[in-house]
């Protein structure tokens, strides 16, 4: 049987070296395409493009990984920017929106990671915390700026978190933003032990729909993304045009 092919969406920088050359580039940390290669899957990047060619884009694939990221325009979801949130990144959240929305519509499978979670919850109709410290009383999920902090998620018995992950594990994490209100049709699946929202699903979805909020490209379990492989192995592979 084929390996399923994961898009994964990807960063567009313009402050990028690497040898002599300082161009715009696509990016991703390396974490991403080798979690998707390790769980038994085919990597693509996914730049941002006309979010018109979103549909034909996710025709064409297995499965698709929303990554981490910068924060999520607040505008996106009715609220002005918080003193802590991040520039806007417009052209991404316009093509990651249109993948999510392709992916739902076609039944792909679809996981999100950090900022993926984060996004599918706007896609829905939710909201977020734009800086979470200042509801929890902590910095515990991003204890210092480019390092990967490390905390326990509990599952919700009886979600599919919980089948692909049936114990409490300690995760790579680094967000300062999560969920607020749920997004129309999403489930909390898995939490944090200060109550932070960590894992969403959709179980009325037309396939397998899940978003984390922690970095599983950043550590050594494969479970979450050879669960979305999985899935993917069960679509019918689309032909080319």
């Amino acid at each position: 049987m084929p390996k399923p092919l994961i898009g994964i969406s990807t960063y567009l920088d313009s402050s990028v070296r690497w040898g002599v050359w300082h161009l715009p580039a696509a990016l991703l940390p390396a974490g991403y395409h080798r979690l998707v290669q390790r769980a038994g899957g085919l990597a693509a990047m996914l730049p941002p493009d006309d979010p018109a060619e979103a549909e034909a884009t996710v025709a064409r694939l297995d499965g698709v990984v929303i990554s981490g990221g910068p924060d999520v325009e607040p505008a996106r979801y009715g609220a002005q920017p918080h003193p802590r949130t991040g520039p806007p990144a417009r052209e991404r959240d316009a093509w990651e929106l249109a993948l999510i929305e392709a992916a739902l519509a076609a039944g792909k499978p679809l996981l999100g990671i950090c900022r993926g979670m984060q996004l599918l919850n706007v896609a829905l109709g939710g909201t977020l915390v734009q800086h979470l410290p200042e509801e929890v009383g902590h910095d515990g999920h991003c204890t210092e700026p480019g390092v990967f902090a490390r905390h326990d998620v509990k599952p919700v018995p009886g979600t599919l978190l919980d089948r692909v992950l049936p114990e409490t594990v300690a995760v790579p994490t680094y967000h300062h933003q999560s969920v607020d209100r749920l997004g129309r049709g999403l489930i909390a699946c898995g939490f944090a032990e200060d109550g932070t929202p960590e894992a969403v699903e959709l179980p009325d979805a037309d396939g397998f729909v899940l978003a984390v909020q922690w970095h599983p490209e950043a550590g050594e379990d494969l479970r979450v993304m050879e669960a979305l492989v999985a899935a993917a192995r069960q679509v019918p592979t689309a032909e080319a045009p």
